[in-house]
């Protein structure tokens, strides 16, 4: 790994070089993320990304190393994510609360491993990020969305199995795209469904069950569709090929979704996540535990699946004032 780190010219109008001893400084810290803490790809861009903001603001300062750092900068800095004063576009309050995060956790770092005698850091707190519900789109809309695919060919076969699949697994896009053949179990056991080993963030495994609509899509690819198309590339294991018979990417997997919500018309905007968020708002709505969506979905927290609860909570509410006799006043 590089012991620079390059500025994003986007981050902070790359008005400033950053000091060769705060770069290499910086560049460990990543690579403990990335190597020791096992951290994702694209967890690890984001600290990258955050971090060279983050740079770019103590170059403009004048630090030229981790131990010149006080709590001045750092309070100056995070007045910077909310007013832009740094050169870069102001943040909102969750974008600047995982900036924040990220550099929180740089000063433990650089503490821990001596670079610096303190941790000026240890009490900046991010600021408040309001709460953002997720989106997900009703049971008639998904499946108005899965049903839109053709399936007369093979590039067809593989889109309906993908989002067959996502909507049966709460996959993210990037945990699907990942996965190889080896990790679909079809055969379904006399006492329950087919399963599949997902990987999440941090490569942290787990098992998550198979729906029959999901296992019968992905039945279909894999006999009427992957071997012609895996028959153009080089022999990846990927389950999910493009057309060149290569594995499928997260943008080109955003695109099916995309294009499936296009010819479904159900006139919403849809994202990576809409079926991974559709797929826990209808499993509790359906009476699941939390606990159960929350080992499902991957979540190293059940904090973070109780959102979903929230959610639900909305739709019981408005069903009561639509429904029930003495609701209104």
């Amino acid at each position: 790994m590089s012991t620079a780190v390059t500025p994003d010219p986007a981050a902070a109008g790359n008005r400033e070089e950053v000091p060769p001893a705060l770069a290499r400084e910086l560049a460990a810290y990543l690579q403990h993320v990335a190597v020791e803490r096992g951290m994702a790809a694209n967890t690890v861009a984001a600290y990258r990304r955050d971090l060279q903001r983050y740079a770019l603001y103590l170059a403009g300062q004048e630090v030229a190393s981790a131990a010149a750092i006080t709590r001045h900068h750092l309070t100056g800095f995070a007045q910077s994510l909310r007013d832009g004063a740094d050169g870069g576009a102001p943040l909102s309050p969750r974008s600047a609360a995982r900036c924040i995060v990220a550099v929180r956790g740089l000063h433990r770092f650089w503490a821990l491993e001596g670079l610096t005698a303190d941790n000026p850091a240890a009490d900046l707190h991010p600021p408040a990020a309001g709460q953002r519900l997720p989106k997900a789109i009703s049971i008639a809309e998904v499946t108005a969305l899965l049903e839109s695919v053709p399936t007369d060919t093979p590039p067809g076969l593989r889109d309906r199995a993908l989002l067959e699949f996502l909507y049966s697994t709460g996959a993210r896009i990037s945990e699907a795209v990942g996965l190889d053949v080896d990790d679909l179990h079809l055969k379904r056991p006399a006492d329950g469904p087919a399963v599949v080993r997902l990987f999440g963030k941090g490569s942290k495994e787990r098992v998550v069950p198979l729906g029959s609509y999901a296992a019968e899509a992905l039945e279909a690819y894999l006999v009427r569709g992957r071997p012609g198309m895996a028959a153009k590339g080089q022999g990846t294991p990927g389950l999910f090929l493009n057309r060149r018979g290569g594995r499928l990417s997260r943008q080109s997997a955003w695109s099916v979704l995309k294009a499936a919500a296009d010819r479904s018309g159900i006139g919403k905007d849809v994202s990576p996540h809409t079926l991974r968020h559709s797929f826990a708002t209808h499993l509790l709505e359906g009476g699941a535990d939390v606990r159960v969506v929350q080992e499902l979905l991957g979540h190293a927290s059940v904090t973070t699946t109780q959102v979903y609860t929230m959610l639900n909570a909305q739709t019981l509410r408005e069903v009561y004032a639509a429904a029930h006799p003495r609701a209104r006043a």
